[in-house]
């Protein structure tokens, strides 16, 4: 049943590598950008669309404040590649913004960072993909017409993508993102040439409608409060920017210097495709509203509920190359794929973060490990369908999605960078040598200007957009932080209540007739009860059996044992694909082969836990290995339960439901058992009932 189940498994996402091909699956610098930097390259599609969008709320006049929000955006852009560029270079172990957030400013800043970035993670997917169906949607009218339908399908290919392997999955991605790239240079270029040299006039399909102003005439403090709005809204183009810094090993050696590099460049091509179509929009005189069927007009008549409006980067490519013409094909299937792509930003990111914070004991230990293809996949299958649910509740609609957007993303930021400026404090205190004060004093100054500017966007963004939409990214905020919260308390408290206690406790060795394996995972007081409880059993053999999954963790297991001097000999099996049932079910067999008339008895220690949701938690290796072992012909399996304190409260549901009595059996008292007495006649034909 096993090979049946696994034979789809490896037709979808290929066969399992082994954990010392991990180096071979690390990127050159030209994969990394289109895995790491199609987010916000890909940005550009929608960012400028929703500049236009909040200034249209005051009429077509409002847009030449567009080019003065554009300068902002970039201006933004440099300092936070910049600042993120000290990031790589001081913390490459890919924890990115959490782990600076964690080791400068303590456990509850880094923990806000990781609930902000999984957050930006879900919502990074659910944009990019909605965008994707719409620009597509330009050219197939099918698929505007099913956008939720096409969207779900998109990510699950996506998914199955990135469970191939984050190597494997990258060349995909470089061919579209790279013909995305050169398709927008190509418009900037000639769209330039045409205007500036030739002096064609450029006319977008909305060129000739009309907008019906929402508020006209806006001044002052109401016209500042719309600008900042129109800026938070363009602000969408820095998302997926910390994604670099939390990538950082998966890139080749220099890996800091590599990714650094590709930071830079990512952040010169967003800002140039940003403000080149910024400016071909307004040439071209695009036209944007955010209630399209009312307020875009056709001689002075609303265009109506029919009216499908295009994004500006489709309008401009229209306006530029032509309708139907092969470049504008070419770019707007580009432009659909690259947003689909973007999404692999966020596959890179969360799944990279969610196994950090499950080493941390933060989530399920579960999404520490990696999968058959060296991916992590349980975290990105979590983040497939926690991007579903979005997209299904909010209809695939960008606009809407996009409200909830970038205020993770700037939380991170300033709490990242403010981490870092402290961390050059830190370094600073103790560093003599001039040269390198220096440049910690410059990289202090650009992580300060760049927390600065960020706080002040973060105030920009929450207060123009909380209404509209950015509660929502809060609460998930909240909802991820309790969660993780909960989690580590959970684990913290069952790590104390079964840590191994120096002094150790009476050991008793006795003649034993069976061959007996205790399955070694920690040393802690489970697995002692279970060495403890298999002494006692008569055996030839008795030994300790783990399965070498994280060197470190062995490495740790193995000097622990001997430190204690337990008289048991410990058998490490190394496993390459990181697999703990196979390793122990061959071994069981081999000794089988070797012995067919000896019984194998295998003590496996249990945790005992008595809430539903702990379930979740623990015990999954053991009720794997106890499903295969109990088909296994000669084989003993024995639960050596360690009941935790939580256990006590299932105990006392089980007593009350056993004391739980039915309505009315209180009245009538137990039947008594009487046995049957011939010389006794029963009155009526029926036994009496004992008194309650």
């Amino acid at each position: 049943m096993s090979k049946l189940t696994d034979v789809p498994k490896r037709i979808l996402i290929g066969r399992a590598l082994r954990s010392d091909k991990l180096g071979e699956t690390l990127l050159p610098k030209r994969i990394a950008l289109p895995v790491f930097a199609s987010d916000p390259l890909s940005s550009v599609a929608y960012a400028p669309g929703e500049v236009l969008l909040v200034l249209s709320i005051a009429g077509v006049s409002a847009y030449h404040f567009s080019p003065w929000i554009a300068v902002a955006v970039v201006v933004l852009m440099f300092t936070v590649v910049a600042s993120y560029r000290q990031n790589v270079h001081a913390y490459p172990s890919g924890g990115g913004d959490y782990e600076v957030a964690t080791t400068n400013l303590g456990p509850k800043a880094g923990l806000t960072v990781a609930s902000a970035l999984l957050v930006d993670y879900v919502l990074t997917v659910a944009v990019s993909i909605s965008s994707g169906v719409e620009n597509l949607g330009s050219a197939v009218p099918f698929v505007v017409e099913n956008k939720t339908l096409c969207a779900v399908g998109a990510i699950v290919l996506l998914t199955l993508m990135n469970l191939r392997g984050v190597k494997e999955s990258g060349k995909l991605f470089a061919v579209p993102t790279y013909l995305f790239v050169a398709g927008v240079f190509l418009m900037i270029l000639w769209g330039s040439f045409r205007g500036l040299v030739l002096g064609d006039a450029m006319h977008a399909p909305t060129s000739e409608l009309q907008i019906k102003p929402e508020h006209q005439g806006l001044a002052g403090f109401a016209l500042v409060f719309l600008l900042l709005r129109a800026f938070s809204s363009g602000c969408a183009a820095l998302t997926g920017v910390e994604a670099i810094s939390n990538g950082v090993p998966a890139f080749r050696k220099p890996k800091s210097k590599n990714a650094a590099t590709t930071l830079a460049l990512m952040g010169l091509l967003a800002v140039t495709m940003f403000c080149g179509i910024i400016g071909l929009a307004l040439v071209t005189d695009v036209k944007m509203a955010e209630n399209p069927a009312v307020d875009l007009l056709r001689d002075g008549v609303p265009v109506g509920a029919g009216y499908t409006q295009d994004p500006v980067i489709a309008q401009v490519a229209e306006a530029v190359f032509g309708h139907g013409s092969f470049l504008f094909m070419v770019l707007a299937a580009a432009t659909a794929l690259v947003l689909f792509l973007a999404a692999n930003t966020a596959y890179n990111g969360f799944p990279l973060l969610g196994s950090i914070l499950a080493q941390d004991r933060y989530l399920p230990r579960q999404l520490h490990t990696r999968g058959d293809r060296l991916a992590f996949s349980n975290g990105i299958v979590l983040l497939a369908g926690a991007a579903i649910l979005l997209v299904w509740v909010y209809g695939a609609d960008s606009t809407k999605l996009i409200q909830l957007y970038i205020v993770g993303v700037f939380v991170s930021f300033t709490l990242s960078q403010t981490g870092m400026v402290r961390h050059w404090n830190r370094l600073l205190t103790d560093e003599r040598d001039q040269a390198r004060r220096r440049r910690m004093i410059r990289s202090r100054a650009i992580n300060a200007f760049g927390a600065f500017f960020c706080g002040v966007v973060l105030v920009i963004v929450l207060a123009t957009k909380f209404t509209h939409g950015a509660w929502v990214a809060l609460l998930g905020m909240v909802i991820f932080y309790g969660t993780m919260t909960a989690i580590r308390k959970h684990y913290d408290r069952v790590a104390a209540e079964i840590a191994a206690d120096e002094t150790p406790a009476e050991e008793t060795a006795r003649p034993s007739r069976v061959h007996a394996i205790v399955l070694v995972s920690k040393l802690h007081r489970p697995t002692l009860r279970a060495l403890a409880y298999a002494q006692l059993i008569r055996a030839d053999h008795l030994e300790a059996l783990s399965i070498s999954v994280d060197p470190d963790e062995t490495r740790a297991l193995r000097e622990d044992w001997e430190r204690r001097g337990i008289n048991v000999p410990l058998k490490i099996l190394d496993s390459p694909y990181r697999e703990v049932t196979r390793p122990v079910i061959e071994y069981v067999k081999g000794l089988r082969r070797e012995s067919p008339r000896d019984v194998v008895s295998v003590y496996i220690p249990e945790y005992v836990v008595g809430h539903w949701y702990e379930h979740l938690l623990h015990n999954q290796s053991a009720l794997r290995l106890k499903g295969r072992l109990l088909f296994t012909p000669g084989v003993m399996v024995t639960s050596v339960p360690y009941q935790l304190q939580s256990s006590e409260a299932a105990k006392q549901r089980a007593r009350r439901r056993a004391d739980w009595s039915a309505p009315g059996s209180v009245r009538r008292g137990p039947v008594e058992r009487r046995h049957k007495d011939p010389h006794r006649k029963e009155h009526n034909g029926r036994g009496r009932s004992g008194k309650g």
